[in-house]
């Protein structure tokens, strides 16, 4: 494969991402965006792209596959270079670039890099009792509400995701339970106070001991953790809401200062190592909050510092984008 030559590599096609491909554009940079899926948006394309986002400022509410889809085409008219499909690997510092290679073998050289990589490479925490019936009924994600209208629901879970999922689902679903292993959850209090006055049922200091079936699942059982009690539920889909087991893959090998599984920068979103820089999920400062919002306004800081780097003689703050319009 032929080396693409950039101005800046975005690794991550997030929100972050997505973001800063539009700003690097803005400011008249070429740029290449690499990620290891094979679309646009990150966690919320592979996760929940039916579910409403609420931290993102001008949205009352927002579906996530909406905002992918505006993000995408904020930046569309800039033209960057999407590689889709390829994990960033191997890094290879040089004089005034930086080249990475793609674990297909396709290199990007660039000026500058910007990692918005969320949480990383990331896979679901297995729900042991059910795993027999992965694609039989069992799912980690939910891309398509309308799978699962009429069905018995179960969310194993005590999360955010166990929350907004119960709540979404609530009105097309025949029946939807939550199950949890703690009394307490881990979800947003309103969204838990939400589901409560919704009617949907909730179980708590339960976990999910056996699902059964044939071809698919037609029933969970649940066993109480100190009662030892077993109820048994009727369910044609188990949504398993247990996390996610997240890493940096390649990048604990590019030299950068790793603070649990996170990329430490300074107030320039710039890492230890010259012109790489980081925004969003997968970075980590002094103050740090995980919300899309800040991750958007990280990528502009870190875009702009990238573009002073690569060119000394310009300015930091960029014209007014509300100056275009005429």
């Amino acid at each position: 494969m032929s080396t693409i030559s950039a101005d800046i590599l975005i690794i991550g096609a997030g929100p972050s991402g997505l973001y800063a491909a539009y700003y690097a554009g803005y400011r008249g940079m070429s740029v290449v965006v690499m990620d290891s899926l094979a679309e646009v948006g990150g966690q919320i394309s592979a996760m929940y792209p039916e579910k409403l986002i609420f931290d993102v400022a001008g949205y009352p509410g927002v579906k996530g596959r909406d905002l992918v889809n505006n993000l995408a085409m904020q930046a569309g008219a800039f033209k960057p270079n999407y590689l889709l499909g390829h994990q960033a690997e191997e890094l290879t510092q040089h004089s005034d670039e930086l080249t990475v290679k793609s674990h297909l073998g396709q290199e990007v050289s660039a000026k500058a890099i910007i990692i918005t990589g969320g949480i990383g490479t990331f896979k679901p925490r297995p729900l042991p009792a059910g795993e027999d019936y992965l694609g039989k009924g069992l799912v980690y994600f939910v891309p398509d509400f309308e799978q699962h209208r009429d069905k018995d629901l179960v969310i194993v879970g005590g999360g955010d995701s166990a929350f907004d999922w119960a709540l979404n689902l609530k009105p097309i679903a025949k029946s939807i339970t939550i199950v949890h292993r703690r009394e307490e959850f881990r979800a947003h209090t309103a969204t838990v106070n939400q589901v409560k006055e919704s009617g949907v049922r909730i179980i708590t200091s339960s976990e999910v001991t056996n699902i059964l079936g044939d071809n698919w699942i037609n029933q969970v059982e649940i066993t109480h953790k100190l009662t030892k009690e077993i109820i048994l539920l009727p369910a044609q889909t188990v949504i398993a809401a247990l996390g996610f087991v997240a890493n940096l893959g390649p990048f604990t090998k590019w030299g950068l200062e790793v603070q649990g599984r996170k990329i430490a920068v300074n107030t320039k979103m710039q890492t230890n190592v010259e012109r790489v820089y980081a925004a969003g999920d997968i970075t980590t400062y002094e103050g740090k909050v995980p919300l899309i919002s800040v991750g958007f306004g990280e990528a502009a800081i870190a875009v702009n510092n990238a573009y002073v780097a690569i060119n000394p003689d310009a300015h930091l703050n960029p014209p007014h984008s509300s100056g275009d319009a005429e």
